[in-house]
């Protein structure tokens, strides 16, 4: 393994080590009282404020076309979030590439051959997600303790949640999910639609622009919800910590990482790190938190990251088939080539 790989390796250890402390945080903040309406614009503020000067250094601002990024995606994750848990967040991660997948196939720019073996393994995992999304909302199990019983943060309102944690109804919890599912349906979706708007544009002044509009967004959407400004204020507190952690720790800089990591490995291989987001998540949880984890919210991540793996493997079998016919045809021109040339000499 050459020095570049393991750099790639550990990128990507660190971006999911990145955004599972992000899922944690969010959750102690909204637990603690945070509107999650409030917390969503301060996050998309405060990660536009770092990159607006970044891009205006690196950039040139010759762009031809400018794209709005809908802020409702936040809004629902963040809503979701806070009836459920920062492992289920973390689980239901895994739900995006494939209804990208699976948006992309209905707007025909992905294939799905149900008569070839690739296709077989594409429509498994969409079926292993649907079912991971379902135990996840409808099925608790029995609850794993963590060994840790000492919670770091204490939460306002609320004890410390977790998966299947009972602090919650059986409706808040399914609302959660369904909020969170929603959420990755409409990030899939705008995954899709934003290929062909960003075709002049840098990424970094693409990314700058979506957030900056997604911070306008986002405010009007939280004083359209929350009148009382005094949910508004911040203060040296947890939420402030949570804000600054995820708008520019995650926001920015995973950014940069993700972008260089896509440049060295390719965006399989990014995608395929997605389920250590989950892993990392419970850990943090279980052992910073002392969260317990439900048996549910473990089938549910065992079949969402199946889901993930077999669309990804799928995709990357009908690939080989591709340069497969490719090879065979260029053979068979080739073997003709060289029969017409053997008769042209009389061979």
């Amino acid at each position: 393994m050459g020095n570049g790989s393991i750099k790639a390796y550990a990128a990507v250890v660190l971006i999911r080590i990145m955004y599972s402390v992000m899922q944690v945080v969010s959750k102690v903040a909204l637990d603690q009282g945070m509107n999650p309406l409030v917390f969503i614009f301060y996050r998309h503020t405060t990660a536009a404020l770092v990159l607006i000067p970044i891009a205006f250094v690196l950039e040139s601002l010759s762009c031809s076309r400018f794209n709005l990024r809908v802020t409702g995606c936040g809004d629902l994750f963040n809503l979701g979030l806070n009836y459920a848990s920062a492992t289920s967040s973390s689980a239901l991660y895994n739900v995006q590439p494939v209804v990208t997948f699976i948006f992309a196939v209905i707007f025909g720019l992905e294939s799905m051959k149900l008569k070839r073996f690739h296709g077989h393994v594409k429509s498994a995992g969409i079926l292993f997600c649907i079912g991971g999304v379902i135990v996840l909302a409808f099925y608790e199990g029995p609850m794993f303790k963590s060994f840790n019983h000492h919670h770091l943060f204490q939460q306002g309102g609320s004890s410390s949640s977790s998966a299947g944690d009972t602090h919650y109804s059986k409706k808040q919890w399914a609302l959660g999910i369904f909020l969170m599912t929603l959420s990755n349906v409409l990030g899939g979706l705008w995954n899709v639609f934003q290929g062909p708007l960003i075709e002049d544009t840098s990424k970094l002044m693409n990314t700058m622009i979506q957030i900056s509009f997604a911070s306008v967004q986002a405010f009007v959407v939280a004083v359209s919800a929350e009148r009382d400004f005094s949910k508004w204020k911040l203060g040296w507190n947890f939420g402030l910590a949570a804000i600054i952690y995820s708008g520019v720790i995650v926001t920015a800089l995973s950014y940069y990482m993700q972008i260089w990591t896509i440049a060295k490995r390719g965006p399989v291989f990014l995608a395929m790190s997605m389920p250590l987001t989950l892993i990392f998540t419970i850990i943090i949880s279980s052992f910073i938190l002392g969260d317990a984890v439900s048996l549910g919210s473990i089938v549910a991540g065992i079949l969402l990251i199946g889901g993930l793996f077999n669309v990804l493997w799928g995709k990357n079998l009908e690939e080989r088939d591709e340069l497969n016919k490719i090879g065979g045809l260029y053979n068979v021109l080739w073997g003709k080539n060289i029969e017409e040339q053997d008769e042209v000499n009389g061979i």
